[in-house]
């Protein structure tokens, strides 16, 4: 293990009340359009086939305005413990929270859009120091990506999955962790499979949510439901996907609306937690109001719409189709994702899977959908990645 090093600051997240007065001020003087032509639909998909539905989207903001406290996220990011450091030219904000346990193995968490470090910060602690003695520990690492949070933004291009999986080498270096495990979902799982494959000296193995299949993968020997999956993941990307195309060739534009009006924001990025969630109306069936605000929230106060959508500018479908990941790997493919890789594609990519995992709930954010179940799943997956080592 490396020794860490001086280059790291601790950093304090403090909103001004001047910024939080002005949100609220936005938020009252929002300018709305009228309600949705499928407006008394049921409750259920058709009832957000135009997006956020109006009332939906009211209530959220009337909550967020009146009743929503930032000031508790602040305290509980603090609670965790938050630094900063510079690295290739850009500071890289984090979460780190070392466990007690003199057995715990480090691991990076590494978030996705529309998510941030607020995706994780209720399973940091049981992830640390879980209750059940028999369970692994984790010093626990949640960078915040480039132009995500409170990282910086990039003033040029290149910031893409490569550079963020070689900076994430560099910053568990500085931490003391010259080898270490890693995990992550949507971006994060892309990241993640990088740093697997290309920096395998330094990661023991991952978990991840998220399969990226080789190019040329066939129907041939699939089962019924392999099937299913390779053809939802397929229609996801021809019919669900104009966010992912908007932001990878203009996210200036769009950038535009998500920095200047907070309403803009929240529906941009509500809309995803409710069509991505496993649910059968609305995100809050299974998410708090206010842990989604917490993430619209931040993306707010940090400014932070139009850099965060630029990561699809710099690597949407820039996958290496010839890297392989011969780390241990434990995958969970949650039911309501809007990617599921059969196993067979995954295994062209992703030499010795130790552990499969196709749960009966959750969605796309199952840190947030089902914590109990995401911990306890992380726990066993990584356990079985550090047993291959023995």
């Amino acid at each position: 293990m490396s020794r860490p090093t001086s280059d790291v600051q601790a950093f304090e997240a403090h909103a001004t009340d001047a910024d939080l007065e002005d949100l609220r001020a936005r938020l009252a003087a929002a300018r709305l359009p009228e309600a949705e032509t499928v407006q008394g639909a049921a409750p259920g998909p058709d009832r957000w086939g135009q997006g956020v539905p109006l009332a939906d989207l009211v209530d959220v903001v009337n909550y967020w305005r009146t009743e929503y406290d930032w000031r508790s996220f602040e305290k509980r990011l603090d609670h965790i413990g938050q630094f900063r450091t510079t690295i290739d030219g850009l500071g890289i904000h984090f979460l780190h929270r070392r466990s007690t346990r003199a057995d715990a193995t480090p691991l990076v968490l590494t978030h996705g859009w529309p998510g941030s470090i607020a995706e994780f910060i209720d399973v940091v602690d049981e992830l640390a120091d879980p209750e059940d003695a028999g369970a692994p520990a984790f010093h626990v690492v949640v960078p915040s990506l480039p132009g995500f949070g409170y990282s910086d933004k990039p003033t040029t291009s290149g910031w893409s999955t490569g550079k963020i999986a070689a900076a994430w080498v560099e910053l568990m270096g500085r931490l003391g962790y010259d080898k270490f495990l890693a995990h992550g979902g949507d971006w994060g799982g892309n990241i993640t499979t990088v740093l697997a494959g290309r920096f395998p000296e330094h990661v023991l193995g991952i978990h991840t949510l998220f399969a990226g299949a080789v190019p040329g993968a066939t129907m041939d020997g699939l089962t019924a439901d392999e099937r299913r999956w390779a053809e939802g993941t397929q229609h996801f990307w021809h019919h669900r996907a104009a966010y992912a195309k908007q932001q990878a060739t203009r996210p200036q534009t769009i950038g535009y609306s998500l920095v200047d009006s907070p309403v803009g924001l929240l529906a941009w990025l509500l809309d995803k937690f409710a069509e991505w969630s496993d649910t059968e109306d609305s995100p809050f069936e299974t998410i708090s109001r206010d842990r989604v605000l917490d993430d619209v929230t931040l993306y707010w106060l940090t400014r932070t719409g139009a850099s965060a959508a630029r990561i699809y500018y710099e690597s949407h479908n820039s996958l290496d189709p010839e890297l392989r990941v011969d780390v241990p790997t434990a995958m969970t493919m949650y039911p309501r994702d809007i990617e599921k890789i059969p196993r067979p594609w995954a295994e062209e990519r992703y030499r010795q899977i130790v552990r499969w995992r196709s749960p009966e709930r959750g969605g796309h954010f199952p840190s947030l959908e089902v914590p109990e179940y995401f911990v306890k799943d992380l726990q066993e997956g990584l356990a079985a990645v550090l047993a291959a080592h023995r």
